[in-house]
């Protein structure tokens, strides 16, 4: 089982400053994250023994937007380099939407 405790993951692509920083206890792992347009944002879910992350999150946004969904995180390693997380999400609500993104393992 990967240990998500203390590490840091950012969105490559959107480069926006958002940094959720993980926590783990047992199979139970939470983040909280803010930074760009994301005022507080938290996640909260369970990981398996293969590392993968199944997770509910909500997070205000800067226009005062209240987002709520759910993401299955995978993830990605090379071997030597930092974790990556391939994040299969859906988005709930009135702007409901899906997706894949990605997060990469801050040093």
């Amino acid at each position: 089982m990967i240990n998500y405790e203390g590490r840091r993951f950012r969105n490559p692509a959107s480069d926006d400053g958002v940094i959720a920083r993980y926590h783990q206890a047992g199979d139970l792992v939470w983040a909280h994250f803010s930074g760009g347009h994301v005022r507080r944002g938290s996640i909260t879910g369970l990981v398996d023994d293969a590392g993968a992350l199944r997770m509910a999150y909500t997070m205000v946004l800067a226009d005062g937007e209240i987002v709520t969904g759910f993401t299955h995180s995978t993830p990605e390693t090379d071997g030597g380099g930092p974790l990556r997380l391939r994040e299969e999400w859906e988005r709930y609500g009135p702007n409901s939407s899906r997706g894949t993104s990605y997060l990469e393992e801050v040093p």
